[in-house]
Parts: C-alpha cells; sequence; structure tokens
C-alpha cells in the first residue's frame, strides 16, 4: 500500500493486536442494585412465555384480538404523518408530546365529561411508563402506598422498584370500602392511592359511583394522592357509564390518570397519556426527561392523523361488540369447565373473569394440567399484595374467538 494512503484505508487491512491475557484472576464487577436483586420477575410475562406454544389456546394474557386492529386506517395514517411533513416525524420532539396529539386526547376526554386542556397532558411510551413517571415523582424508599388487593402485577412491580412499602386497601367484589380506607390512610400515612376503578385488572370488577366520590373526599380530607389507571374504560359492554376519579370534588388537584391506545387502537404503538395537575406533570415530565426524552415522534404524529381522518369511536364500537360475544362465550363455558363449587363474576367490560376454585383446590397446580392440554390462564396468587388466595385465577376473554373460547373451555374442563 503508498505510503500515502489515508489512515481509514490502512485501518481496513491492518489487523489489530489482541489484548494481552490478564496476570491475575479478574475482580469481578461489583453488584446489580438491590431493586433489582430483590424485585421478582413478573408471572404472567413468564406464563406468556409457556402459551407462546403452537396450538395453545391462552386466556392468560390480556392482549386485544389482531384481527381487529385497523391496519388499513392506521397505515394510512403513517402515510399521512410522512406526507405531511417527513422531517418533522424522523426528528426529536418535544418531552411533553406533539401538539396535535394532546390537543386530540384532550379533545376526547372534554367529551367523555372531563374537562382537559392539552396543557393537562402528557404523552407517554405506553401508560406504563406513566406509572414509573409518576412513581419517579412520587415515591421515596419508605414511602407507603395503598393498593387494591388484588390489582396489577407490573404495578407492584413498579413500586417494589422504587423501595415503596406497598400496603394492600380493605376491598370487596365492588372495590375499595372507603370507610376502612379511612382508618388505613390515618394509620398508615401513605403518600399515594393506585387504583383501577372501571373493569379492573386481574378482577373486571367497577367501584361503584358513590365510593368514587368517597374516595376522592378521604383523599382531599386526609391528605392523598390518587394514581387512577383507566386502560379498559372505553370497553364497556353493558351498563352506565361512570366519571372517573379525577371528576370528583377534592380529586381535582391530586389525581393523576393514566390512559392508553393499547387497548382501543393498538399496543404496538406504545402510546399512552397522563392527566395531572400542573406541579406533578411537571415532575413527570422531568422523569421522562431523564428516561427516554421523548416518544417516538412518528407514532405520535400517525396516532394524531389517525384521530384527525378515522372514526375511532366507531372502531371501539365495533371491538365493544366483537369483545362482548366473547365475554358471553366464556361466562356460558365456565359452569362445565371449572370444579363444582367455582365461583366467578361478571364483568359490565374490560379484558378479563376473576374466578374462584372451591376449598381443596389450587389455581396454580391446575395451570400445569391445563397447560398440558393445550390450556392456560394466570393463576391468580401473583396479584395480591399480601395474603394471596391460592384458588383465583384470571381468564381473558378478548384474544379468542367464541368457537376457539369453547374448544379451550373443554380442554379446561379435562384439566
Amino acid at each position: 500500500m503508498p505510503a500515502s494512503a489515508p489512515a481509514s484505508a490502512r485501518s481496513r487491512t491492518t489487523p489489530v493486536a489482541a489484548p494481552a491475557a490478564p496476570s491475575a484472576p479478574a475482580t469481578p464487577p461489583p453488584p446489580f442494585a438491590a431493586r433489582i436483586r430483590t424485585t421478582a420477575p413478573s408471572a404472567v410475562r413468564e406464563i406468556l412465555a409457556v402459551t407462546a406454544q403452537p396450538g395453545m389456546t391462552s386466556f392468560a394474557g390480556g392482549l386485544p384480538a389482531p384481527e381487529l386492529f385497523d391496519a388499513e386506517g392506521l397505515r394510512a395514517a403513517y402515510d399521512s404523518a410522512f406526507a405531511r411533513s417527513a422531517r418533522r416525524a424522523l426528528q426529536y420532539s418535544t418531552t411533553e408530546g406533539a401538539p396535535e396529539l394532546r390537543a386530540a386526547v384532550a379533545a376526547r376526554l372534554c367529551a367523555q365529561g372531563l374537562a382537559t386542556t392539552p396543557d393537562d397532558l402528557l404523552i407517554t411510551t405506553g401508560s406504563q411508563q406513566g406509572l414509573g413517571l409518576i412513581t419517579t415523582a412520587l415515591i421515596e424508599p419508605g414511602d407507603v402506598v395503598l393498593v387494591e388487593n388484588p390489582t396489577y402485577l407490573a404495578a407492584l412491580q413498579g413500586f417494589e422498584l422504587a423501595g415503596a412499602r406497598v400496603v394492600p386497601a380493605p376491598c370487596d367484589d365492588q372495590g375499595i370500602l372507603p370507610d376502612a380506607l379511612a382508618g388505613l390512610v390515618a394509620r398508615e400515612r401513605p403518600k399515594l392511592l393506585y387504583t383501577i376503578p372501571t373493569f379492573q385488572n386481574p378482577t373486571g370488577r367497577t367501584l361503584p359511583a358513590d365510593r368514587r366520590a368517597e374516595i376522592a373526599a378521604v383523599a382531599a380530607r386526609l391528605g392523598l394522592w390518587l394514581l387512577e389507571d383507566d386502560p379498559y374504560g372505553e370497553l364497556r359492554y353493558e351498563g352506565r357509564e361512570l366519571p372517573r376519579l379525577a371528576s370528583y370534588p377534592g380529586a381535582e388537584d391530586r389525581t393523576a390518570l393514566l390512559g392508553s391506545f393499547s387497548k382501543v387502537m393498538a399496543p404496538g404503538l406504545r402510546l399512552g397519556w397522563l392527566r395531572a395537575p400542573a406541579a406533578l406533570l411537571r415532575g413527570a415530565v422531568l422523569a421522562k426527561q431523564a428516561a427516554d426524552l421523548h416518544t417516538s415522534t412518528v407514532d405520535q404524529l400517525a396516532a394524531a392523523e389517525y384521530l384527525r381522518t378515522a372514526d375511532l369511536d366507531a372502531h371501539v364500537g365495533r371491538v365493544r361488540d366483537a369483545y362482548r360475544v366473547r365475554r358471553d362465550a366464556l361466562l356460558s363455558g365456565l359452569a362445565a369447565a371449572l370444579p363444582p363449587g367455582s365461583t366467578w363474576n361478571r364483568p359490565e367490560g374490560g379484558m378479563f373473569v376473576w374466578a374462584r376454585l372451591p376449598e381443596g383446590h389450587d389455581a396454580t397446580d391446575l395451570f400445569r394440567s391445563a397447560t398440558s392440554r393445550g390450556v392456560a390462564f394466570v393463576p391468580g396468587a401473583p396479584f395480591f399484595a399480601r395474603a394471596p388466595d391460592p384458588r383465583t385465577l384470571r381468564l381473558s376473554f378478548t384474544t379468542h374467538t367464541p368457537e376457539e373460547i369453547e374448544e379451550g373451555l373443554r380442554r379446561l374442563a379435562g384439566a
């Protein structure tokens, strides 16, 4: 090679010498943080790996039905976002989110009875991120967080990672008991109450309107932040709509509301939103800047285009119709599929039915037997903050057709 050859050309042909072997045994790197070493993995995510086997009928994951996605409408929305400004769609964006998407979300919330401006909102990478941002903004190690019992498993995992002391609030088949909550707040002095009041995960239950008002009053009287998670609220199949906690007197200045496009548009978009009082929203923005700077620009602009050009409410109506039939198919077959003496609820919406086996049965043992027969569900014990009930199980009805549900229940009966 000529002596004048550029260094870049020489580097392509000159071998690099291997590093010399260490002369003494290497010292291992420092250990992982205690919060990683002591936090258990998500039982649901572990189960989903098992249920991915071909031919498995899975009532385990809370997954939307992929055949109901408006793929063509979303494809057109992405095309439109690029046609309007590919340079903007592919560029960095603001942490708070694309103005047109925040405006569209605010308009939907206003139409649903919750007065909201774009400045009240932060666009998140799924509502799960919103939960993490609020936890980062509010919770320090040792702080008490109240939860429903049972509750969303990933929320328990997030609070545990933050070092919170998680305390279950007294509940019945309709959710939190406000009178008992007041005593618990006075005794434990928690910083935050996390709740899924509408079609709760994992139980599918819905908190009545009078209890929502009482919980808002308790929060105002005793000084408590409220975190209202609402990923399923638009999936109502019967009954009347209920106001969000954030709309009740006493809750306006202390409620963070999480929402998501995952269940009504598509989970692959990873788009959610957080509505919160100004000071708390600023804290969440700071936390997001440290987490990922901002949510994907192109996905935000495509979602905004979809909301501008498509009829999301009509699409949600079609999804509701399909899920209602699937819920009814599951409910109609449970008596023959579960052991005599089992009980279950009838959710008015959402994605889940909560069941309890009779005395002497264990849902984890049933899960092992069921998966060997090609059907799966989620044992309920991991959803409990304390005192798990091993007889409980969660069944999701959204992913399969009524015919597939019928076949899955036949397999479950055999287990």
